[in-house]
C-alpha cells in the first residue's frame, strides 16, 4: 500500500484527501496516517493540511522498493515488479544468483545502496561507495540457446544508454560492447552471468553500475572514469532513472526474444556506437592488430574493415577493443 500511496501523491500533483486514501484501498484514517509516517521518516517531504490533505512537496534520493514501485506502476508489466532492496549488500550480481535459483520471476531487480564486493568483468572490483550510484542486477529467464545470451548485454548496454539520454539529457554513447561513455571517459559498467545446461538456460543476471553522483575516483581510473554528476553539472536522481531503464529494456528484451537477434536495435546501436568509423585496436588473446570499426552486425558481433580492405566480426568474448589514441 505504500508504493501505492506514494504513486498517488506523486501524480496528484496537489492534495490527496484522507478520506479519498482510505475509500482508494479500503483502510482507516490510522493506517493511511502511518504510511505518511513512514515516508517523512524516510525522507518524503509531505504537508498535510486540515481539510485538504496530503501533498508531497520534495522526493529523496532512494531506491527503495516503494519508490520503484511506485514508479514502475504502469510502465512495465515484469520489470522490476519484484524487488529487492538493500542497504548493504556484498553484490547484487550474487544476490540475483540466490534469487534465480529459488525460483524467483523474470524481472527480479536486485538493488543496493552499497556494495562490499562488487565485480567488474574478468574479477576485477567495482568501486562501490554508498548513496552515490546505482548497483542493480535484474534476473531474466529466456526460452533461447545458450551461445545467444551474450547478444543480452548489448541489449542492456543500449537501455542504459537510452534511459540516461531521456532521464538526463546527456549525449552519452556506446563504446562496444557494453560500456557507457560520455567524452570519452566511463560512466557504465555492465556484467552478465548465466547458469546453463548443454541445452538450456537455467536463468541470466545483467548486473549495471551507474556512476551517477560520485564527484572522486580513485587516482588509478580518474583519466578514463566519469559521473553523471561530473558531466551534467548536478546531481542526479536515481529511482527515476532506474525505471527509465528497466522501461526501454522490457521491451526491447521482448523484440529480441521474437526474433532471438538484434535486428530491431541494430541500427539505432550503430547511432550510438562511439567507435564507430574509427580506428580501433583489436587485441586477442595472441595477437592485436589495427582496423576501422563499422559497427555491429544482427548477432551483436563488431564488424572491422581491417588494412586491406577486408572485414571481419569480432566476437566480443574473444577479444578487447581500445581507441588506439585512448581509452574510446
Amino acid at each position: 500500500m505504500k508504493a501505492e500511496i506514494l504513486k498517488m501523491l506523486r501524480e496528484s500533483g496537489d492534495y490527496v484527501s484522507g478520506q479519498q486514501l482510505c475509500e482508494q484501498f479500503g483502510v482507516s484514517r490510522t493506517a493511511v496516517w502511518k504510511v505518511i509516517s513512514q515516508l517523512k521518516e524516510e525522507g518524503y517531504e509531505i504537508e498535510a493540511v486540515r481539510n485538504k490533505g496530503y501533498r508531497i512537496l520534495n522526493t529523496p534520493d532512494v531506491m527503495t522498493e516503494q519508490e520503484l514501485k511506485s514508479l514502475l506502476a504502469g510502465r512495465t508489466k515484469w520489470a522490476g515488479q519484484n524487488i529487492h532492496y538493500y542497504k548493504e549488500t556484498d553484490s547484487t550480481n550474487l544476490r540475483a544468483k540466490q534469487c534465480g535459483d529459488a525460483d524467483e520471476p523474470q524481472g527480479t531487480l536486485v538493488v543496493a545502496e552499497m556494495q562490499s564486493a562488487g565485480r567488474g568483468r574478468r574479477g576485477r572490483s567495482w568501486e562501490s561507495p554508498s548513496g552515490e550510484n546505482i548497483y542493480m542486477t535484474l534476473l531474466l529467464r529466456p526460452d533461447i540457446e545458450p551461445s545467444k545470451a551474450p547478444m543480452l548485454t548489448l541489449v542492456m548496454a543500449y537501455s542504459v544508454a537510452v534511459g540516461i539520454r531521456n532521464t538526463t539529457g546527456l549525449d552519452v554513447q556506446i563504446k562496444w560492447p557494453n560500456d557507457i561513455v560520455c567524452g570519452g571517459k566511463k560512466l557504465v559498467g555492465i556484467l552478465t552471468e548465466m547458469s546453463t545446461e548443454i541445452e538450456y538456460i537455467n536463468h541470466v543476471i545483467i548486473g549495471v553500475g551507474i556512476n551517477v553522483n560520485l564527484c572522486e575516483f580513485p587516482e588509478e581510473i580518474r583519466e578514463t572514469a566519469s559521473s553523471l554528476r561530473l558531466e551534467l553539472g548536478h546531481t542526479v536522481r536515481r529511482a527515476p532513472l532506474i525505471a527509465e531503464i528497466l522501461k526501454v529494456f522490457e521491451i526491447c528484451y521482448e523484440q529480441f526474444l521474437q526474433k532471438q537477434d538484434l535486428t530491431d536495435i541494430q541500427e539505432a546501436y550503430n547511432e550510438l556506437l562511439v567507435n564507430r568509423g574509427r580506428e580501433v585496436r583489436i587485441c586477442g588473446a595472441k595477437d592485436s592488430y589495427r582496423a576501422q570499426a563499422v559497427g555491429i552486425d544482427e548477432q551483436g558481433q563488431l564488424i572491422v574493415c581491417k588494412e586491406d580492405g577486408t572485414r571481419e566480426a569480432v566476437y566480443a568474448g574473444e577479444v578487447s577493443v581500445r581507441g588506439v589514441y585512448g581509452y574510446v
